[in-house]
């Protein structure tokens, strides 16, 4: 176990690699997750979200379970795409490689996510889902490639 920490400590592609697998197995198992199970989950999410907004002395009454579920999707690829990012950056790929894997990765991911939901009680695969996704993997993408060029 020592080797495989040493190794990863120096190996910035390990870290990236596994970090990304690990959260690839958290967004799929959230996807196989039955629907009841699920929907306790976004509704509790929407109470403290309201919560929130009355705390803070702002109506919360417009944020919806379905708004909850779909920033969540948002939210998900979005550090997907971050972690796609440094991922493909730490495995040194020539540039036109990095970028047609990632583009693969970006539209691949978020479609067997949907797809798995298929397999789950109560649950079934969107198409907007779909392509919300894609648009956070482009987001998170996108905030770490400028967050780069702007150490420069």
């Amino acid at each position: 176990m020592k080797r495989i920490a040493d190794f990863c400590r120096k190996n910035e592609r390990c870290l990236w690699t596994g970090a990304t697998i690990l959260y690839l197995g958290f967004i799929y198992h959230n996807s196989l997750t039955p629907a009841v199970v699920s929907s306790r989950q976004s509704g509790a999410v929407l109470l403290r979200v309201r919560e929130l907004f009355g705390r803070i002395g702002l109506e919360g009454e417009w944020v919806t379970e379905h708004l909850v579920r779909k920033t969540a999707h948002f939210a998900e690829f979005s550090v997907l795409g971050a972690l796609l990012w440094g991922g493909m950056r730490s495995w040194k790929l020539k540039k036109p490689l990095w970028v047609s894997a990632e583009a693969f990765l970006s539209l691949f991911l978020p479609f067997l996510d949907e797809t798995l939901q298929l397999f789950t009680e109560g649950r079934s695969a969107q198409v907007d889902d779909v392509w919300l996704d894609v648009a956070g993997v482009c987001f998170g993408t996108l905030l770490m490639a400028a967050a780069r060029h702007s150490k420069r």
